[in-house]
């Protein structure tokens, strides 16, 4: 029996499991191949409940420093990806933005969060301009390193910098998931990152009437 994709992840982060993304992305019948490589890492706590999320300290495009905290109240849909990506991430971004189109009314209550995985190249004014190209209801955070590190290892993000050609001529192996959290900054559900717009709004729909 296929698992689906919150199950699947859950099932991994409690026995600790690094698989490849071909096994990890399972959304669809017939994913579209990826550069993103390895996908979600996860750990255990004592309940024997996977931890998924957790704070975070980032600078926002606007150049504001921002937090989990800032967001509280808000569903927040979180993507990990970077503005040199050459397949999924913009692909991507452009279905997040047709989500919020047709969430509507709905859309008022989440804060969907780009948080790059390549903040050597990604200052937040090489992302404010990438994100003019989506929905400006985007907001795009990055940060240094080790704040980056700090995030991606709290959502048991895969994401590693693959040999270059030169300095700036690489590409960033990452797992591929949008992540829903709830207006508490608790974990809800994931999402493959190639799911069209239409299906992540349905999906979002379904996952705040199931909230309490």
């Amino acid at each position: 029996m296929r698992l689906g994709p919150k199950a699947l992840i859950l099932a991994l982060a409690a026995a600790g499991v690094l698989a490849t993304a071909g096994t990890l992305l399972v959304m669809r019948p017939a994913p579209r191949t990826l550069t993103s490589g390895p996908a979600i890492v996860g750990k255990t706590i004592r309940t024997g409940t996977a931890t998924i999320g957790g704070p975070f300290t980032l600078i926002s495009t606007n150049g504001e420093s921002v937090s989990d905290q800032s967001y509280r109240g808000k569903w927040l849909l979180i993507f990990f990806v970077y503005t040199f990506c050459p397949d999924l991430c913009p692909t991507s971004l452009n279905d997040m933005s047709v989500a919020l189109e047709k969430l509507g009314r709905a859309a008022s209550d989440i804060q969907p969060l780009f948080i790059t995985v390549d903040p050597q190249r990604d200052t937040r004014e090489v992302m404010a301009e990438y994100l003019k190209s989506f929905d400006p209801r985007i907001v795009g955070l990055t940060g240094t390193q080790a704040q980056i590190d700090s995030v991606v290892k709290e959502y048991r993000v895969y994401a590693e910098r693959q040999k270059a050609e030169g300095d700036d001529n690489y590409l960033v192996s990452h797992s591929g998931y949008i992540y829903l959290m709830d207006p508490r900054g608790t974990f809800v559900n994931v999402i493959q990152g190639s799911t069209s717009g239409e299906e992540i709004a349905a999906w979002v729909r379904k996952e705040m009437a199931q909230w309490s």
